[in-house]
């Protein structure tokens, strides 16, 4: 398998496992407060070990070599983030992990990034599902304010289809696992 590439079996099995675990279908109404026919609540996958290891397998195969930490926004990229670092670390690549918190912690060490982020770390951050990409951009501003460098933004699932316009222009690289697209849906940005 090669570097950028993901098996096709493991990305079969992921998509998968994202249809029978993750999605519902019927009327849902959007963080947007649009409406749609489809939810998508990757948690459901993220959170079951079958899943994390799909998905773990197919983010170590989309991921630079160079890159030493992986992490995101708490909640969202919490699980996939640890999963990713300690398959990795299973596999003998040293993968750190971490967090960013949704606001700043004004006591202990203080500021949002909880975890194992070094300054100069080149960065790949996660996200359990994107609409817009506000949560990965979020989560690389404070990743630049500590100090690291984002370099690449992979969600387990992208059901907008803007985030990657987003983040190339902010010069990040954009890698989703699964599209809405290969779920069986339209792209739907709230």
């Amino acid at each position: 398998m090669s570097a950028g590439v993901i098996d096709a079996a493991v990305h079969a099995a992921l998509v998968e496992h994202l249809r029978r675990y993750s999605v519902r279908t019927g009327t849902f109404t959007l963080k947007s407060g649009r409406s749609s026919t489809w939810f998508i609540d990757s948690k459901q996958t993220v959170c079951r070990p079958d899943g994390l290891l799909l998905v773990a397998d197919a983010m170590l195969s989309v991921l630079p070599a160079d890159i030493d930490a992986i992490g995101g926004l708490t909640m969202g990229a919490d699980p996939v983030a640890f999963a990713v670092a300690a398959v990795a670390a299973i596999r003998g690549r040293n993968l750190r992990a971490f967090s960013v918190r949704k606001e700043v912690k004004d006591h202990g060490g203080g500021g949002r990034i909880a975890g194992a982020l070094e300054p100069g770390d080149r960065v790949a951050i996660t996200e359990d599902t994107v609409n817009r990409g506000t949560s990965p951009l979020e989560a690389a501003a404070a990743v630049r304010d500590a100090g690291a460098v984002p370099i690449i933004v992979v969600p387990v699932v992208d059901r907008g289809g803007t985030c990657g316009s987003r983040c190339a222009a902010e010069g990040i690289a954009y890698r989703a696992l699964v599209t809405a697209p290969e779920l069986g849906f339209a792209f739907e940005p709230e």
